[in-house]
């Protein structure tokens, strides 16, 4: 084993990277222990051909990927000590929960972490709730992001964009959609909900998910349910292209996506 190798070894043993959450999570902290149903395809990486992704997948509907790829390195270089030692004092933008994230706040980073990295309040509405993903800026987070390594099945003449985020239990983004792209969880769990293009769930702009989950979900109609499944760290969900979707945090989560474009 090389000088690097150990010394990685080395650090994540006295880091107390033992720790399932990289120390993001208080120990008074509220989870949401609701994983749902998962009615989406769960497959090993090693058991779908890229040409298997493209034929089944790729253009038609969502698939869930377990040790696709090694992101030892990258999850702990995201864990709360890591982060905040390099980045703690570098801004970060935040955007509005709602589906169309009217309002953007610039904060320093360990701001973020020590004052609104928070569970998300039932009753509040997404403009009023202010969360980190996306509007990375690449100059500053390349070296971060120099370490991920992003899932291999690509879509014919695209190329990946990283959107690096972390937030608390019980926040999300609403319904809204765009391109094909994966998402994958560092730390915590994230709950997924997708319907397909020609299939507009119901829902609010301004309503938070866990909102839409304890107030719409409940009551849909078999044929107005979506497909789901919980996320975990190790595994990748892809979504195709124009699927509407929604996310929810059940723990304080560590997360990125690649879109492909």
């Amino acid at each position: 084993m090389g000088n690097k190798a150990v010394q990685f070894v080395v650090l994540c043993l006295i880091s107390g990277l033992r720790a399932e959450d990289g120390g993001w999570s208080r120990s008074s902290e509220l989870r949401l222990e609701d994983e749902g149903l998962c009615n989406i395809d769960v497959l090993e990486g090693s058991e779908l051909s890229h040409q298997d992704f493209i034929n089944r997948y790729a253009f038609s509907r969502p698939v869930i990927l377990r040790g696709l790829t090694d992101n030892t390195k990258f999850r702990f270089l995201c864990s709360k000590p890591s982060l905040l030692a390099a980045y703690g004092s570098m801004k970060v933008r935040l955007s509005t929960a709602n589906t169309h994230s009217y309002r953007k706040v610039d904060v320093s980073f360990q701001h973020y972490v020590d004052e609104l990295l928070r569970p998300q309040a039932a009753d509040a509405l997404g403009s009023e709730t202010l969360y980190f993903f996306g509007d990375n800026n690449l100059t500053e987070w390349q070296n971060l992001f120099d370490h991920y390594e992003s899932p291999p099945y690509v879509l014919p003449r695209t190329s990946g964009a990283y959107s690096f985020g972390i937030a608390g239990p019980g926040t999300g983004v609403p319904f809204h959609w765009h391109g094909p792209g994966y998402s994958e969880v560092i730390y915590g769990r994230k709950r997924w909900f997708l319907y397909p293009p020609e299939k507009e769930p119901h829902f609010h702009p301004n309503r938070t998910t866990l909102s839409w989950v304890t107030g719409t979900y409940p009551n849909l109609p078999e044929d107005e349910a979506p497909l789901e499944c919980t996320i975990r760290p190790g595994e990748v969900l892809y979504f195709p292209d124009r699927w509407w979707h929604a996310t929810l945090n059940l723990d304080t989560s560590v997360f990125i996506s690649t879109f492909l474009g």
